[in-house]
């Protein structure tokens, strides 16, 4: 009977893109927002703050993961092609570097040939890629899949101070936001770590930390040059 044991790590690729996303997508939207709403902004102009804010980090977000998924994406498919002249050149000394292999990791040097002959001849090119590149399909480079995925957690994420900013009372609106930003950072942080493993204590400290000291920067810049423009 098949053992059905899931690992945590399985889920390191899509929790650190939707942790990330949002995390980022709070913490610089609530910063950007509670910075405006501190110069004693209208309510108005902090919308069009936030908006413009979610709308901007977004595309950001979206363009960075991109270019830079894009980038391993072509490494990736360059080592492969590299690896494929190889096996298509070279077929044994390609056979007896992955029989190195399966002797460093403590196969008998006569059955890590015959482990290697025989996952080449099923398929020597996954088999090359996963043994001697750490490449599989996957945890393969989506550039456009991170793109989305980045987008729109950030979205998410950056959707909070703006909803907050609509409904809040216009006399607090820099605690209204500053509040519920982090109250949302600490469930953020608690979630990952505990979906991750790691405990929930410390991931939520690690990103209320930080939030706080960027809505505690942005607020006192915002004070600041209200008071000296105003």
């Amino acid at each position: 009977m098949p053992h059905g044991e899931r690992h945590r790590s399985e889920r390191i690729g899509w929790l650190r893109a939707a942790v990330l996303g949002a995390n980022d997508g709070i913490v610089s939207t609530a910063s950007l927002v509670v910075g405006v709403a501190a110069a004693a902004s209208a309510r108005q102009d902090v919308l069009i703050a936030g908006v413009a804010g979610l709308v901007a980090g977004a595309l950001s977000m979206a363009a960075g993961e991109y270019v830079s998924v894009s980038s391993q994406a072509d490494t990736e498919q360059a080592d492969l092609a590299r690896e494929r002249h190889e096996l298509a050149t070279e077929p044994q000394a390609e056979e007896d570097e992955l029989t190195g292999i399966y002797v460093r990791r403590g196969v008998e040097p006569d059955l890590a040939r015959t482990v290697a002959r025989q996952l080449m001849a099923k398929g020597a090119l996954a088999a090359h890629a996963r043994d001697e590149l750490g490449l599989t399909e996957e945890l393969a480079a989506r550039p456009l899949q991170a793109a989305l995925a980045s987008a729109g957690t950030f979205a998410v994420g950056a959707g909070v101070p703006v909803l907050t900013i609509l409904l809040a009372p216009a006399t607090a609106l820099v605690l209204s936001i500053s509040l519920v930003s982090l109250l949302c950072l600490v469930a953020l942080g608690a979630t990952a770590a505990r979906v991750g493993g790691a405990p929930m204590l410390v991931g939520a400290a690690r990103v209320t930390i930080w939030g706080v000291l960027a809505m505690a920067a942005t607020a006192a810049v915002g004070r600041l040059f209200g008071t000296t423009l105003g």
